[in-house]
């Protein structure tokens, strides 16, 4: 299905808090103001404040103030996020929405050579902090009428080929998260749906591929309809499944 099949209604977030993980990345940085177009407060997490304060100028631009959280997801605790949490309990008031967009990547790497230290951050940053995030986040999503967790996942077949390290290894895990959380959650209000795009220019392919002959990456903003879709009611229809849309 096409991002233009994806576009939600104008008010399809009215009301709602979501919170964005790696909110001023490529895809991040679309779905928060395609959020706050939507009628949303968002809720802007990552750890460069000067790029956090160009994001947020962006989204207030958009729609209701969002609000600025600056978090290192590589060295943040568990209880860190728990402290994230209460702060949107107590300033807020209600969750109804995560998105995971927040990455790391170093760049393509023989496993033979690669450093043992950048698998585990890979892993973490991947894997581990988005888990840590999302438990600390459940109880306050789940009083709420219908909340959803939505996962940005990288093609997957793609990731079963060489030189993807930690990195590739994540997002097997992260497709498999999508699974396991649904079947714990299918009875709750939490949605748990994953969102495979095609490929994106953002700062992240680049490192992978030369830009000058990657004719296949199309801008992020055409896939920021459908984190909306997913996050809105209308993403009831994707529960527990990842969906692989192509701009």
């Amino acid at each position: 299905m096409s991002a233009i099949a994806a576009t939600a209604p104008a008010a399809a977030l009215a009301d709602r808090v979501v919170l964005v993980a790696g909110a001023y990345g490529g895809l991040g940085a679309a779905a928060s103001k395609a959020c706050a177009r939507a009628g949303a407060t968002v809720v802007l997490l990552g750890r460069k404040i000067p790029r956090l304060n160009r994001i947020y100028d962006a989204v207030a631009k958009e729609g209701p103030e969002p609000l600025l959280y600056p978090l290192d997801m590589e060295g943040a605790s568990p209880d860190d996020y728990a402290e994230l949490a209460s702060r949107i309990e107590s300033e807020l008031g209600r969750l109804d929405g995560l998105l995971h967009c927040a990455a790391e990547f170093r760049g393509l790497t023989p496993f033979e050579h690669t450093d043992p230290a950048a698998v585990a951050r890979a892993l973490h940053v991947n894997v581990t902090a988005p888990c840590w995030l999302t438990q600390a986040c459940l109880p306050l999503l789940m009083r709420a009428e219908d909340a959803a967790v939505v996962f940005a996942l990288d093609d997957i077949a793609r990731m079963s080929q060489a030189y993807w390290g930690g990195y590739g290894l994540a997002q097997h895990a992260r497709a498999g998260l999508v699974s396991m959380l649904h079947a714990e959650l299918a009875n709750s209000p939490v949605r748990v749906s994953g969102l495979q795009p095609g490929p994106m220019r953002t700062a992240l392919r680049a490192t992978a591929y030369a830009e000058d002959g990657d004719l296949d990456a199309r801008d992020p903003a055409e896939y920021a309809d459908a984190c909306v879709a997913l996050l809105s009611a209308a993403g009831a229809g994707h529960r527990g499944q990842v969906w692989k849309v192509r701009a």
